[in-house]
């Protein structure tokens, strides 16, 4: 298959991945914003740690196909996966508050607005960074 190929069907994949990760994290925002309306940057935050590591995880597995080489190589990967994700998380804050504190959009419908600029950098960010592909 040539790179161009590999690519897309690599993205499509990451989009499957994605997915699972944006329902756990929104299930988890949203829970958040059940408890309290004002806890919606700490549903955000909880629900970005547990969707990274479940990203980390398939992203390893099914998108790019990790061979670890032993236990420091796989944590090191694990760090950069949250620094990956964790550069795109403070975009998605600052945008988050930008929307939701500032121009006052909804704060149920702004982080799904932001997903049309979170996926794409963090295919990249993840395909040439934390797995080196």
């Amino acid at each position: 298959m040539n790179a161009m190929k590999r690519g897309i069907v690599e993205f499509i994949k990451f989009g499957f991945v994605g997915a699972s990760n944006t329902v756990i994290s929104l299930l988890i925002y949203y829970m958040f914003l059940w408890i309290n309306p004002n806890y919606y940057l700490l549903g955000n935050v909880v629900g970005w740690v547990v969707s990274v590591a479940n990203s980390f995880i398939w992203n390893s597995k099914f998108v790019f196909h990790t061979q670890f080489n032993g236990m420091r190589d796989a944590l090191s990967k694990l760090i950069r996966a949250y620094i990956s994700y964790g550069s795109v998380f403070l975009i998605t804050m600052a945008l988050l508050y930008l929307q939701v504190d500032i121009l006052g959009w909804s704060a149920k419908l702004a982080p799904v607005i932001n997903l049309l600029i979170t996926i794409p950098l963090n295919f990249i960010l993840n395909k040439l960074w934390t797995f080196g592909k």
